[in-house]
């Protein structure tokens, strides 16, 4: 009579990947500026940031920091917002495969900066700045 004997494998146990919005909180911690308790601030220009694509959206936030920060601006942000997403379900045909359907989606990336007690030269510096076509900024002054 043969018996097998169990044949036993190299098996590694990997730590479990934190989810990708784990990592965005971190780095979003990271970025926010506090301001002490003790200012006085008057007027703050709060600067709205979408496109779709993540990619040129922070190359944008980064030209608008690197423009507010020259002129010694103090800035909080950025902040990541929520992403938007939209879907859409379409029919794949219409006749015999009627029942295959085919999902979109089109996800809007955000993000939020407050600059606190602008000066002129500042919001003109801003509104001069070209950026690249897909990003929509919403500006405010609170």
């Amino acid at each position: 009579m043969v018996t097998k004997e169990p044949t036993k494998k190299n098996t590694t146990v990997k730590a479990p990947k934190a989810p990708r919005a784990a990592k965005a909180k971190v780095a979003a911690k990271t970025a926010v500026k506090v301001m002490p308790k003790g200012e006085n601030i008057q007027q703050i220009l709060r600067i709205r940031v979408r496109a779709y694509e993540h990619k040129v959206l922070d190359a944008s936030v980064k030209q608008i920091l690197d423009t507010a920060l020259r002129f010694d601006a103090k800035v909080l942000g950025p902040i990541p917002l929520p992403t938007e997403i939209k879907k859409y379900t379409v029919n794949r045909a219409s006749f015999v495969y009627k029942n295959i359907r085919e999902q979109f989606e089109m996800r809007t990336h955000k993000r939020l900066l407050d600059i606190l007690n602008p000066s002129a030269k500042i919001i003109e510096a801003l509104t001069n700045m070209s950026l690249p076509s897909g990003v929509n900024i919403d500006v405010k002054m609170i």
